[in-house]
């Protein structure tokens, strides 16, 4: 994906999940969408900085860096949701490009992908970055909504009420 993509992508994930944590409405879900989005849009754009040293998609592209930022916040105290925005830009150029990223850089150089992408001059590449933004809304929607039900569920079935 190209920075226009990246920069959609993270914009349209802040508001929706603004609206999954603070579902109101109201000025609370406003301040939680700036608080998510400037950090989001940050971090997708982070890995693209390879662009001008090292090697594109692969120096910045990788689980390392990615373990790094979810780390920051522990390290640091701040900056609590650029990780989602980095691994957001890997979902993207993963599954919304033809190319993908080399994952375990600089271990090995292969390069992994979806076969569902596009390539990043194709006049469907926002098309693309919107349908991968709905799906990661909708797994985040699963996680936030379901799984705590599910985890109820079967702890109340393991005590056997």
């Amino acid at each position: 994906m190209n920075k226009k993509g990246h920069v959609l992508n993270a914009v349209l994930l802040s508001l929706g999940l603004g609206y999954l944590l603070e579902p109101a409405g109201d000025l609370e879900t406003f301040r939680t969408i700036i608080a998510i989005g400037v950090p989001v849009t940050l971090g997708a754009m982070v890995p693209d900085i390879d662009t001008a040293f090292g090697k594109h998609r692969k120096t910045l592209h990788n689980l390392p860096l990615l373990a790094g930022f979810l780390a920051f916040p522990y390290v640091f105290g701040n900056l609590e949701y650029v990780w989602i925005g980095v691994l957001t830009h890997y979902v993207l150029d993963m599954a919304g490009s033809r190319r993908g990223i080399a994952l375990f850089y600089p271990l090995t150089k292969k390069e992994y992908g979806l076969p569902t992408g596009v390539t990043v001059s194709s006049n469907r590449a926002d098309l693309v970055t919107v349908i991968i933004t709905a799906l990661e809304l909708l797994v985040v929607a699963l996680i936030v909504y379901e799984v705590p039900q599910w985890g109820f569920e079967m702890g109340r079935q393991a005590a056997g009420f």
